[in-house]
């Protein structure tokens, strides 16, 4: 399976155009989009382009993405709301969960994401694909050259199911792929001029990262 991520477009039409191309060059499998996809409002523009796009669109909200944006990627036949779910596609298992907001130096899911970590902790286990919008804290997550801004919910996930990687964004200029005990991170952020990553993975052997 060859994984195509990208996060943080923040309703970019240049960044969806460089997705098609870099999608037309290296004919990965599926589009995984970790968030932030668009800017609060008109989320129908972006979202009609991605879902014009010839392979599958997994998807997680952001900070820039509100609540009510989840009955618009129902209108979409190639757009999967990850959230809260779980999918396979080419033998891969994804599972994903929304949210982000930020705080000074570090980052929340949700208000009240206990429950909700708890629920989704079935749903992850070696052999998954994890979605998040926040790196986990103290990977791939640091600002200003100093300060860890990442989730520790995302990192109590990682510790607690090992996914076999986790794909996430948000911190724009920490965008690398790095490994966690045996988990896989890629920060995909396409934020500061990047291309996302392309991520070879089949559950046997390794994750493999190639950042783009």
């Amino acid at each position: 399976m060859r994984i195509y991520a990208v996060a943080d477009i923040h309703a970019d039409m240049m960044r969806i155009d460089m997705i098609r191309k870099n999608i037309e060059v290296h004919g990965p499998d599926v589009l995984v989009v970790a968030g932030d996809i668009t800017r609060y409002i008109k989320p129908a523009p972006v979202l009609s382009r991605l879902n014009r796009l010839p392979i599958p669109v997994l998807v997680v909200r952001g900070n820039s993405d509100p609540v009510w944006q989840q009955r618009h990627f129902r209108r979409y036949a190639n757009i999967i709301h990850l959230h809260m779910d779980r999918v396979e596609i080419g033998g891969c298992r994804f599972a994903g969960i929304d949210g982000t907001i930020p705080l000074p130096f570090m980052s929340r899911l949700q208000w009240f994401e206990r429950a909700r970590i708890d629920q989704f902790k079935r749903l992850v286990d070696s052999q998954t694909i994890l979605v998040v919008h926040p790196p986990p804290r103290g990977t791939l997550d640091c600002v200003m050259g100093r300060f860890c801004a990442g989730a520790r919910a995302v990192s109590e996930l990682v510790a607690d199911c090992r996914p076999g990687v986790v794909l996430c964004g948000h911190i724009h200029e920490a965008a690398g792929a790095a490994c966690v005990d045996h988990t896989l991170v890629v920060n995909c952020s396409i934020a500061k001029n990047g291309h996302g990553a392309l991520i070879e993975f089949d559950g046997k052997r390794p994750p493999v990262a190639h950042m783009l």
